[in-house]
């Protein structure tokens, strides 16, 4: 089962760049990864029309296994979609009282018999910008051979890819398609991200639903583009030379950690490293990282307990890297990039223009050390669809069919 494609409206494509800045980024090979940075507000707003617009027919899908006690809920995809499912799973476990884990892809391949030893009613979710990675289709494999009872939810930006065209034909699957715009053909995964987590948290959450999603979507949106004008600021940071930077993000926002990290490390190509954990377990040996050159984010969180820990280890930072060297995000108290209205939304959301935040750092990173961030990679050392994953078969021993 599957919905249309959805498109987004011309005018709201791309957002327009400075006079010069467009033909700079053209230049650098960075236009397609700033243009899919820089139209992501517009397509939040796309995401929730088309949400809204299917509706009926997720919940169609979705409401009889949730109503099953046991059912387990898996949020799975590899790299940048794999965080994905580490920012939503604990938001979700929240929202819906109940077990939702946050397993890769790449993990389920691994070891099959290990994530799937319960042999519960699951609701396998995917997320693939592509779906053409060789985990992709693999995991939902090895979910259907080693479950008696499971359902398939896709989301994905290709339809063309395999796990798409596969899932589509499934009784047992429902597939929801971004907005094609999100199908990223910069390297990195930069709208396709956020998309696939605004419209996995709007069609699993029981409280994402009008009136509170248009309300919560007026202040992403605000912080979307107050994001996009931190550009400036960001540059003159990567300016500085840093040699590491870390990032860190308590409960749901340290995937989004992770996933800044990555993205750090995937645009620049390996020429800034990076590292990322929470505010409070930064300090169990991690913390030993510090040193000159090294540049700490640290992602503030919207709840008044949790700030507590985030303002905690921002002084601590601060004492010893000095407070120019820390950059703090979040509305408020010792933020360095403010967010109006960052305070409004759950952390789950608060994630997206955090995001923004952390795609502008990497690509202004990128562009201080000369590189191509459209392709990071010329010698296709690293792919943007990976390649030379050999899946080996699965004996039958210990599958349930």
């Amino acid at each position: 089962m599957s919905t249309p494609i959805p498109t987004l409206p011309d005018q709201h494509s791309a957002r327009r760049f400075p006079a010069g800045e467009e033909e700079q980024l053209q230049a650098a090979e960075a236009q397609a990864t700033a243009r899919e940075i820089a139209q992501q507000p517009q397509v939040w707003r796309h995401v929730q029309s088309d949400s809204r617009t299917r509706e009926s027919q997720v919940r169609a899908f979705l409401e009889p296994l949730l109503a099953q006690p046991q059912l387990r809920i898996i949020l799975s995809g590899a790299g940048t979609s794999a965080f994905v499912g580490d920012i939503l799973a604990p938001a979700l476990t929240r929202a819906l009282g109940r077990r939702v884990d946050a397993v890769a892809t790449t993990d389920v391949v691994a070891d099959p018999r290990a994530v799937f030893a319960e042999d519960l009613p699951t609701l396998f979710v995917s997320f693939a910008r592509s779906g053409d990675s060789p985990e992709s289709m693999t995991a939902t494999e090895l979910a259907d051979r080693c479950l008696r009872s499971v359902h398939h939810l896709v989301l994905t930006c290709n339809p063309h890819g395999r796990l798409a065209r596969e899932h589509t034909t499934s009784a047992a699957s429902h597939v929801l398609l971004m907005p094609e715009v999100t199908n990223d053909r910069g390297f990195a995964m930069t709208s396709s991200f956020t998309s696939m987590l605004l419209a996995g948290w709007l069609a699993l959450a029981p409280d994402a639903r009008p009136p509170r999603d248009e309300q919560h979507l007026e202040h992403l949106v605000h912080a979307g583009e107050q994001a996009l004008c931190s550009a400036d600021q960001l540059s003159a940071l990567a300016a500085r030379g840093y040699e590491r930077v870390v990032y860190l993000g308590s409960g749901v926002l340290a995937g989004l950690a992770r996933e800044s990290a990555l993205k750090l490390l995937e645009l620049t190509a390996g020429e800034v490293l990076s590292f990322f954990d929470t505010p409070l377990g930064f300090r169990h040996g991690p913390k030993s990282m510090l040193r000159t050159g090294t540049l700490a984010v640290v992602f503030r969180s919207s709840d008044p307990y949790t700030q507590r820990y985030d303002d905690d280890i921002v002084t601590e930072l601060q004492s010893a890297l000095g407070a120019e060297h820390v950059l703090v995000v979040g509305s408020g108290g010792p933020a360095t990039i403010t967010l109006d209205g960052a305070d409004q939304v759950p952390d789950v959301l608060l994630a997206l223009p955090y995001a923004v935040i952390a795609q502008l750092l990497a690509l202004r990173f990128a562009l201080a050390h000369g590189g191509t961030p459209d392709n990071p990679f010329p010698s296709g050392v690293v792919n943007r669809v990976v390649r030379g994953v050999s899946i080996h078969p699965l004996d039958d021993a210990g599958t349930r069919r």
